[in-house]
């Protein structure tokens, strides 16, 4: 890795990670807070169940402190984490475990942060159409100075052009981080399915998919905790800034590619059309939701379309929607919304999605 400040001491904790937990599973509770980012802390779990599979409603509700995350008033504190799904844990190993989870006001009702819980009602009230999502998740690395991973103190890097799927020195940047994050999703069962540098130096995408239905998000949000994880270990920090550095660079989005059991099938690409005719209907409202300083990524420059304009194409990345060539010529397959950008919450994404598609949840 390129020269850094930070000193882990990992060799020193693994004689610690050998020791004999007695019967007892360290599960570490995981939650997204007001600004997007993943939080966590660790509970004792007493009783695992003679086959050693935890499941959420094996794990008690929790709580925290809703004031210092922006999720609550500090006279009403109290957030609660309602487990929703459950995940080997990489760092700690067996048997340890993940916990994802919703948060749910004291009242009872879902945190206004909770974008979970109005998805994965959409996705059981249009399950009919078994909905498949895969999402390419792009991020940059930087160094504890703030830095992207490996360029000159002063100055730049030579101009993009060698780094998209690049190898060798001076091509790429932190593959250790990218190898080992990797090999920690696929131990906790994400279902990761490739990594790929970007076309800017110290950027990185990782893909997750194709999942169905709610699992899509589920799986991303522990994707994405697993990489600010093992960037801790590394003394490197995860940027999914639209647009991280100024200029000339690429900037970083997750591209969301969509399809239900009716594209999927000979004659598909009428329902493909559709749904895109119904997209553009409603360009405004998913590009609310689409991330945050989107703006500055979606300018039609750098395979992006204009933030303001609605556009599809067959194989072409300027473009809002693209339709892969591939499907195009079969007539059937999926299509890929590019406009998401890398710091957007998957469940306001594919909740989203659905709601354009198949229409809005009849009370």
């Amino acid at each position: 890795m390129a020269e850094s400040q930070y000193v882990s001491y990992t060799e020193n904790l693994l004689k610690y990670m050998r020791l004999d937990q007695k019967g007892n599973a360290m599960a570490e509770y995981i939650w997204i807070d007001a600004n997007g980012h993943v939080r966590s802390k660790s509970k004792t779990i007493t009783k695992i169940p003679e086959n050693g599979e935890i499941k959420p409603e094996d794990l008690p509700v929790w709580n925290f402190d809703g004031s210092s995350t922006n999720q609550a008033p500090g006279d009403n504190s109290d957030v609660y984490l309602r487990p929703v799904a459950v995940f080997p844990d990489p760092m700690r190993g067996v048997p340890n475990i993940l916990v994802l989870t919703e948060c749910w006001n004291a009242d009872g009702t879902p945190n206004k942060f909770n974008y979970r819980h109005e998805c994965a009602k959409l996705m059981e009230a249009h399950a009919e159409h078994q909905p498949w999502f895969g999402l390419e998740q792009e991020y940059t690395l930087f160094d504890m100075e703030d830095r992207p991973y490996g360029w000159p103190k002063n100055g730049y890097p030579a101009p993009q052009g060698p780094y998209y799927c690049g190898v060798g020195a001076g091509r790429v940047m932190c593959r250790d981080i990218v190898d080992a994050h990797y090999k920690a999703c696929l131990y906790a069962g994400v279902k990761i399915s490739g990594t790929n540098a970007e076309v800017m130096p110290a950027q990185w995408e990782f893909q997750v998919g194709p999942c169905e239905g709610i699992e899509m998000g589920d799986h991303l949000w522990i994707a994405r905790f697993l990489l600010h994880r093992v960037a801790e270990e590394f003394g490197a920090k995860i940027s999914v800034q639209p647009k991280p550095i100024p200029g000339d660079w690429n900037g970083a989005g997750l591209h969301t590619n969509f399809s239900t059991k009716e594209m999927r099938v000979e004659g598909g690409m009428k329902h493909i059309e559709a749904a895109i005719k119904k997209l553009e209907g409603r360009h405004q409202e998913h590009i609310a939701v689409y991330g945050e300083g989107n703006e500055l990524r979606l300018t039609g420059r750098h395979e992006t379309g204009a933030i303001d304009q609605f556009s599809f194409g067959v194989a072409n990345r300027g473009a809002s929607i693209r339709i892969p060539r591939e499907c195009a010529a079969k007539g059937y397959g999926y299509f890929e919304d590019r406009r998401p950008a890398s710091n957007a919450d998957p469940y306001q994404i594919t909740g989203i999605m659905m709601e354009t598609v198949f229409g809005p949840i009849k009370e």
